[in-house]
């Protein structure tokens, strides 16, 4: 679908999201660099990355990283661009046989989920005994200086219930939660992008936009659920 004035596709959002946090994160390395440094200090040698996007995981990991690194991507525009070895699947119905990896990562694509819990359960059947799960997902009251003009739609895996959600089938979790000013937008080109990349149509973005005082910093809230099969 060609895009409009008034229309984002879920893929350009996804890499709009992707280029907004890039750009004007401060003063702390990104979430994908974190969670890469998990990875890499797990012993995992086959990484399924769920809903990978273009491979912003992939860049933050050494090249060749020093395990088996699959990305897997329902959208084909997405997918891609990603680094092989890669495929588009739906992350309900994963294309794998049990116990095929020893981690699986889903940054902040189950709450984009109907069914959340299916999702989990897949990535479960598809880790060995003991792989680690590694998923993330944003509070309910994340970027509250954009009140004044948008909030957060409640989703279907908000980090507020994410660690009991996976507690469900895991057992015991870990959770490591963020809540700091970590991006400053500097102008209203910019707020209007991190609005677009949560889904606020492109007229309503850009007069919101002209609403809000820049530079603007962005107090990013959620979590990182970390936990082993």
């Amino acid at each position: 679908m060609a895009l409009t004035p008034d229309h984002d596709s879920g893929s350009e959002r996804f890499r709009l999201a992707a280029r907004v946090v890039r750009k004007y994160l401060i003063g702390a390395r990104s979430l994908h660099d974190h969670i890469a440094s998990k990875l890499l200090g797990s012993g995992a040698s086959r990484v399924l990355d769920i809903g990978c996007g273009e491979g912003a995981l992939s860049d933050a990991l050494p090249h060749p990283p020093p395990f088996r690194f699959v990305g897997l991507d329902v959208s084909a525009d997405l997918v891609s661009a990603h680094p092989a070895p890669r495929l588009r699947a739906d992350a309900l119905r994963l294309p794998f046989r049990d116990g095929t990896f020893d981690a699986a990562v889903a940054v902040n694509l189950l709450p984009q989920l109907d069914d959340p819990e299916r999702a989990l359960r897949e990535a479960r059947r598809v880790l060995a005994p003991g792989g680690l799960l590694l998923v993330t997902a944003i509070c309910r009251t994340d970027s509250p200086e954009l009140s004044p003009v948008w909030r957060p739609e409640p989703t279907t895996f908000d980090a507020e219930e994410a660690p009991a959600r996976v507690g469900e089938l895991f057992g015991e979790v870990e959770v490591e939660r963020w809540d700091a000013p970590l991006i400053t937008l500097p102008d209203q080109a910019a707020v209007r992008d991190y609005l677009i990349a949560r889904a606020v149509p492109r007229p309503q973005a850009t007069e919101a936009a002209t609403r809000l005082r820049t530079p603007l910093p962005i107090t990013k809230r959620g979590s990182l659920v970390l936990a082993r099969r």
